[in-house]
């Protein structure tokens, strides 16, 4: 009988150790990172740096090149091609999923269309006001970008940032 309540005492104890250390009760893990694979195209490697050439230029910290905010850029820029022009739909929805999978406070984003290369792209953001206010924001930490042609040939570009 003894030997009973032991093991029922054993199991019990053991249960709670084991479901009171899981991923989502244990607040440590809130942090992580989600990780994704990107393979970046040149036009997008170059824009990176452009970006952080400009950033640097004005007295304001480079942006570090995160895949979690290219990936969500990546699935715009496909929704944008698939609909044939540029917007910023649903918005809320990549915000959100930023502020989840990468522990963003802040999330902005520019959207382009037809530029052939990245300096064309990023003098286009530079030229407008509002873009570039995005671009010079120094509270923005990390940024992300995607650039697909459409059947025709014309690039999309979808440009994300976040503050963390």
């Amino acid at each position: 009988m003894k030997s009973m309540k032991f093991k029922l005492v054993y199991f019990v104890l053991v249960g709670i150790l084991l479901t009171s250390c899981s991923k989502e009760d244990d607040g440590i893990y809130f942090d992580e990172i989600a990780e994704v694979e990107v393979e970046y195209s040149a036009i997008e490697l170059e824009i990176f740096d452009l970006i952080n050439e400009y950033r640097e230029s004005i007295g304001v910290k480079p942006l570090e090149a995160l895949n979690i905010i290219s990936s969500v850029a990546e699935s715009h820029t496909e929704y944008m091609i698939e609909v044939g022009q540029i917007n910023h739909d649903f918005f809320a929805e990549r915000q959100e999923n930023l502020v989840k999978k990468a522990n963003a406070k802040a999330v902005g984003e520019n959207v382009a269309y037809g530029y052939s290369t990245a300096r064309g792209a990023v003098n286009g953001w530079l030229n407008s006001d509002a873009h570039r206010r995005l671009i010079e924001k120094p509270q923005y930490t990390h940024f992300g970008i995607s650039t697909e042609q459409d059947s025709k040939g014309r690039n999309f570009f979808t440009q994300m940032f976040i503050e963390r």
